[in-house]
């Protein structure tokens, strides 16, 4: 498994698993990672998208107009 930085207290708990389960470190950090990068995708991009609001790269659109558009009741 590639070196991932990982805080001491992590690798041992990570170890710890590995060892009682008889799963590899590995198994853990792809299901790790396959269970939350959804998630941390969708955070990093609402922070970026805040940031361009901020800066006025990029601006909002009415609740109005999207519910119009998209033929939703408001």
């Amino acid at each position: 498994m590639p070196a991932l930085g990982l805080p001491a207290e992590i690798e041992e708990r990570l170890e710890t698993l590995a060892r009682e389960t008889g799963r590899s470190k590995s198994f853990y950090v792809r299901e790790a990672i396959v269970a939350h990068l959804d998630e941390l995708e969708e955070i990093y991009v609402a922070e970026r998208r805040l940031e361009d609001l901020r800066a006025g790269r990029s601006g909002t659109v009415p609740l109005s107009e999207v519910t119009a558009e998209h033929d939703l009741e408001g």
